[in-house]
C-alpha cells in the first residue's frame, strides 16, 4: 500500500532522538539527585508530623477518660450518701448529673481544644510554615468575635462558674432578681426556671447580679398567733410547747423539723390584741408547710384550751351580757316636773291682779 507523499514525515519535522533521550536523562537525574538530598530531611518531618498526631492523640485520649472517671467518681460518692437522712436534700441525682455533664463537658472541649491546638501549631512549625501572620490573624479575629458575641461570652462564662462554684441546681428554688421560681434546668448560657404560677422563666446565665437560694442550708418557720390581751401568756406558752412537742414526734414532720419550736415572746401589744410569734428551725423549702401544720394545731389547741384568738367566735362563757332592756327606754323629760325650771319658763303668763284699764 502506497501513502501519499505529503502524509509522509520529513526528515526535518522529526525530533532528534538523542537529543529527547538526552533530556529526559537529566531530568531523571535531576529528580534522583534532589530526592537524595532531601529524602532525609522528608522522612524527618514526616516522622515529626506523625509523631506529634500520635502523642496529641493518646494525650487527649487519656486526658478525656481522666475527666470521665473524676467525674464518675463525684456521682458515685454523692450516691453514696443518698441513702442518710440529708441525703434526698443534699444531693439530688439530678443535679449531680446535670453539673457532673456540664463541667465534664466543659472540662474535656478545653482539653481537647489545648492539646489540638498546640499539635496544629507544632505540625506548621515543622513544615516551615511561618506562624507570626496567622497568629496574628488569629488574634485580630479572636478580638472581633469577642466583641461581636460579649454577650454569648459572657453568659457562657458565668454559667461555667455558678456550675463549678455549686451555686445552684435542679431542684432549687431561687431568686435571680429578674424572676424566681424552682430550677428544672441548668445550662451553660440559659437557667430555666418554673414560677409559682407554673410558668417558665429562660434567664441568661449573664443577667443575672445576684442569686438567693431558698434551698441551701435551713429555712425559717414563723407564725404570728394574735390572741385576746386578757388572754393568759404562761397558758399561751404551755399550749403552744405541747403543740410543738407532739409535732416533732410525729412523721413526717420530725424530719423536717431541725430544731426545737421555740415562744419568741410577744411582738405586738395593740388595744384589742397581742400577737406571739412562734419560730422554728426547718428544712430548706420546707417552711411553708411546716408553718400551715403549726397554726391547724396551734387554733385547734387553743379552742380546747378556751383562749380566744383574735377574729375567731366567743366562747360561750364570755358571751357579752344582755342588754339592759332599760337602755331602749327614753330619758324623762324635764317638762314633766312642774316644778323644773323648763316647766316654769314655759307656764302661761297670769292676767295683773290690778283694775283692768279700758277705753
Amino acid at each position: 500500500m502506497s501513502w501519499p507523499a505529503a502524509l509522509l514525515p520529513l526528515a526535518s519535522d522529526s525530533p532528534d532522538a538523542s537529543t529527547t533521550i538526552k533530556e529526559t536523562h537529566e531530568s531523571v537525574t535531576e529528580a534522583a539527585s534532589f530526592i537524595e538530598e532531601n529524602w532525609a530531611t522528608w522522612l524527618s518531618i514526616g516522622l515529626r508530623i506523625l509523631l506529634i498526631v500520635v502523642i496529641a492523640a493518646a494525650l487527649r485520649s487519656v486526658v478525656r477518660k481522666a475527666l470521665t472517671k473524676l467525674i464518675n467518681r463525684m456521682n458515685t460518692s454523692a450516691e453514696a450518701v443518698e441513702g442518710t437522712a440529708l441525703g434526698g436534700l443534699l444531693v439530688n441525682a439530678e443535679r449531680r448529673r446535670q453539673r457532673s455533664e456540664a463541667i465534664g463537658s466543659v472540662l474535656r472541649s478545653v482539653a481537647s481544644f489545648l492539646i489540638l491546638g498546640t499539635a496544629a501549631l507544632m505540625v506548621l512549625a515543622a513544615l516551615k510554615i511561618d506562624l507570626a501572620p496567622l497568629l496574628a490573624s488569629a488574634g485580630v479575629a479572636g478580638v472581633a468575635i469577642g466583641f461581636g458575641a460579649r454577650n454569648l461570652v459572657t453568659d457562657f462564662l458565668s454559667g461555667v462558674f455558678m456550675i463549678m462554684e455549686d451555686q445552684y441546681g435542679v431542684g432549687d428554688k431561687i431568686d435571680a432578681g429578674v424572676a424566681s421560681g424552682e430550677v428544672i434546668e441548668v445550662g451553660l448560657r440559659v437557667t430555666k426556671l418554673r414560677g409559682d404560677n407554673g410558668e417558665i422563666w429562660y434567664v441568661r446565665n449573664g443577667e443575672i447580679k445576684r442569686i438567693g437560694n431558698l434551698s441551701q442550708g435551713w429555712a425559717t418557720a414563723m407564725v404570728d398567733v394574735q390572741v385576746k390581751p386578757s388572754e393568759s401568756l404562761s397558758r399561751i406558752r404551755e399550749v403552744v410547747q405541747q403543740v410543738a412537742d407532739t409535732l416533732a414526734k410525729e412523721s413526717p414532720w420530725d424530719e423536717r423539723l431541725w430544731g426545737p419550736v421555740e415562744v419568741l415572746g410577744l411582738d405586738e401589744v395593740l388595744l384589742a390584741s397581742m400577737t406571739v410569734k412562734v419560730s422554728a428551725k426547718t428544712m430548706p423549702g420546707k417552711q411553708f408547710a411546716v408553718e400551715r401544720e403549726l397554726r391547724w394545731r396551734i387554733k385547734e389547741a387553743f379552742d380546747a384550751a378556751g383562749i380566744r384568738i383574735v377574729g375567731g367566735m366567743p366562747a360561750d362563757e364570755e358571751d357579752e351580757a344582755a342588754a339592759d332592756p332599760s337602755a331602749a327606754v327614753a330619758a324623762p323629760s324635764a317638762l314633766s316636773n312642774p316644778a323644773s325650771p323648763q316647766s316654769l319658763a314655759t307656764a302661761p303668763i297670769p292676767p295683773p291682779a290690778g283694775p283692768r284699764i279700758t277705753k
